[in-house]
């Protein structure tokens, strides 16, 4: 067994909630009709979702190569964060298209 070090847990925690935080505030923008701007921050999510992965994949790699880590209630944590942040960026994503549309259906009905 091999300990999983802090920063790496850490990492996917602050992963997590840049996405999680980047996705909220796609919504907040599409509100205001600015489409653009929201894609940008669901770019941004998914770019933070791209760095908790590749850090999940090393961790993955290490276990299939008999390296099993301690688990941790952190490491647990970090993962239940991830997995919340990756959920609410597929929401967000929706949510955003669903403003969208509204914005589309309005400007041809106005």
């Amino acid at each position: 067994m091999h300990e999983v070090n802090e920063e790496t847990i850490m990492g996917l925690i602050m992963a997590g909630g840049n996405a999680k935080s980047e996705a909220f505030e796609a919504i907040q923008t599409a509100k205001t009709g600015n489409f653009s701007e929201a894609d940008h921050h669901l770019k941004l999510a998914d770019e933070a979702l791209v760095t908790a992965h590749n850090v999940q994949t090393e961790l993955l790699t290490a276990e299939a190569s008999g390296e099993h880590a301690t688990i941790s209630l952190l490491m647990v944590h970090a993962q239940d964060h991830l997995m919340n942040a990756i959920t609410f960026r597929d929401l967000a994503g929706e949510v955003v298209a669903v403003y969208q549309r509204l914005a589309e259906v309005s400007a041809v009905t106005d």
